[in-house]
């Protein structure tokens, strides 16, 4: 118990170091980021394509995005098109004063402020500035009501209510703080998803009644973020990152709760490298106490070939240390070799003998035309190359895949934009025989929703026919192989059972399942940020045990708040 506590205090002293030795650098005015939000990350896309070349410092397979990265990119593509629509006007405006103390050319000011101090900003309900202190504040709404129909007939609704706030303090610390208090009854299928992983998906902890399908849970992050020196920037705090040029990541996505990371940046020349440190929830306990940790190294290099082909390589490592016996037990410890910023782990982990889960892959992007981009992502668990050779199924072979297509002003329409995407992942990827080293968060996964095992065909189309409306119709169609019975066939990545047979493994293996998800929505800006959404979503799923199927319409006013999907 000493040790463990000796170890504890020795991880706190050393994150507390680090950080005091980068505040005590004479550090450069720092931005935030802007939350992860994939219909804002589109229009970052969009104008990348439209572009024809990549924006200075603006690696876009990595999110969340800098702030003053996007405002610089919205006053370039504003300046140097002149062929813009009206729509993509009113984007480019709409981005550059969503981030306006970092635009030259943001048209921000309100014509009515209220009370003289608030919504003098159309971004802001409420800003302060001076030479040494900035703040933006912001309330965080989500009101919204559904109809469920199909196997089951019910009323649906979601409540959220908080606040958001960013700034600086002495043009050198940025810092960003997310609350909101959230009661829900989600569709069915949803429900029984925080059933399986007693967790709300893309949240963590709930609280529920006995009998009851209501949930009420508290999402906060929040993190402070400065340059230590001109190119490099470091972001310490909750929160959650995406990795891969895709709609899906399967390498590191935002699909499962937030988390406790320290995450470096170096964009230097054509190149951005990206450290993240994190420590995730390994295991879920129904008991009160403090649940047990796990922890996480990812480096991702991303080298701008040329003006429009980017390739991105990367390794992530998932790792408990046990005082008394390495098992991947116990409320497990941070490995300091680990921290080392520049090395391989694969060499790391031969040097400590440890059985700790590496990931290797690499990512790509190529715009071209000035209205497609091809991009793609591939990442391998295991790989011994002469069981690949042999089509022998072995169950070590854990690798997945992705490739994609964006199409932009598609058949010559203006804002019109379609995306198709593929992603095959083989069964047991992700997984460990040790369930504090499989790739998940509060009993969520890391990388896709689905776990592992499966095919996926994505297909998305955007149309935004006047400046304030934007349409989105999405297709998913899903086969994965699921287990029953106590068998293990590759799909779920939490159990620690190594496989259900040696050879002979192919993709969607054991119950056969398909997966339909349409999903039609409708989003109108009232105002900056302020959404009113109507939308309808179809959901079926069959197999040879039965067949479900969920028909919800809903009706949703969001302010300063981003759409909730549950896309699984």
């Amino acid at each position: 118990m000493k040790q463990l506590q000796t170890h504890k205090k020795s991880l706190n002293t050393c994150l507390l170091m680090m950080i005091g030795a980068f505040l005590s650098v004479s550090v450069k005015a720092q931005s935030v980021y802007a939350p992860i939000n994939q219909d804002y990350a589109h229009l970052i896309k969009r104008y990348e394509i439209k572009n024809g070349r990549f924006f200075n410092r603006l690696h876009t397979q990595i999110q969340p995005y800098s702030r003053k990265y996007i405002a610089l990119m919205a006053d370039s593509v504003s300046k140097n098109n002149g062929d813009l629509s009206l729509q993509d006007k009113f984007n480019l405006m709409y981005l550059k004063n969503d981030n306006w103390e970092w635009s030259e050319s943001a048209d921000n000011d309100a014509k009515k402020p209220f009370l003289r101090y608030f919504l003098d900003k159309k971004s802001d309900f409420y800003h302060y500035r001076d030479e040494d202190f900035e703040v933006h504040a912001n309330p965080v709404i989500g009101l919204g009501g559904s109809i469920e129909r199909g196997d089951v007939s019910a009323t649906r609704y979601l409540n959220t209510r908080g606040a958001e706030l960013r700034g600086m303090i002495s043009k050198k610390v940025g810092f960003y703080t997310f609350f909101t208090d959230n009661q829900a009854i989600f569709p069915t299928y949803v429900n029984n998803e925080i059933t399986r992983l007693n967790a709300v998906p893309n949240e963590g902890f709930y609280k529920r009644e006995p009998g009851e399908e209501k949930v009420d849970f508290i999402t906060a992050r929040g993190y402070i973020t400065f340059d230590v020196i001109k190119n490099i920037s470091l972001q310490f705090g909750h929160d959650k990152n995406h990795v891969g040029p895709g709609y899906r990541s399967l390498a590191l996505s935002d699909y499962s709760s937030n988390y406790l990371f320290l995450k470096l940046n170096t964009n230097v020349w054509k190149l951005n490298y990206q450290n993240i440190f994190g420590q995730l929830t390994a295991e879920v306990l129904n008991s009160d106490g403090l649940r047990p940790k796990k922890y996480f190294a990812m480096h991702h290099l991303s080298i701008n070939l040329s003006k429009n082909f980017n390739i991105g390589l990367f390794e992530t490592v998932m790792f408990a240390r046990n005082d008394t016996v390495n098992t991947g037990g116990g409320s497990g410890n941070f490995d300091f070799n680990y921290l080392n910023p520049i090395i391989f782990y694969r060499s790391a982990e031969q040097q400590l003998g440890s059985p700790d889960n590496a990931l290797l892959g690499m990512d790509f992007k190529w715009n071209f035309l000035k209205r497609f981009s091809l991009y793609g992502q591939l990442v391998i668990d295991e790989f011994v190359i002469s069981e690949v050779r042999s089509g022998n199924g072995w169950w070590g072979n854990k690798q997945a895949g992705q490739i994609g297509l964006t199409y932009i002003d598609a058949l010559g329409v203006n804002n019109l934009d379609l995306q198709g995407e593929v992603n095959i992942v083989r069964p047991y990827m992700y997984r460990h025989n040790f369930r504090y080293r499989n790739f998940t968060n509060y009993n969520q996964a890391l990388a896709h929703p689905i776990g592992a095992n499966f095919y996926e065909f994505i297909g998305i189309a955007r149309y935004q026919p006047i400046p304030r409306l934007n349409l989105t119709a999405k297709l998913l169609y899903t086969r994965y192989g699921a287990d029953a019975n106590g068998s293990n066939w590759g799909k779920d990545i939490f159990t620690n059972q190594t496989f259900q047979q040696e050879f002979g493994n192919r993709i969607a293996q054991g119950i056969e399942t398909n997966l339909i998800f349409a999903d039609f929505n409708a989003s109108y800006q009232l105002r900056h940020n302020m959404f009113l959404d109507l939308q309808a979503t179809f959901r079926q799923e069959s197999n040879e045990l039965a067949t479900t199927r969920n028909l919800i319409g809903s009706l949703t006013f969001r302010w300063n708040l981003p759409r909730r999907i549950y896309e699984f």
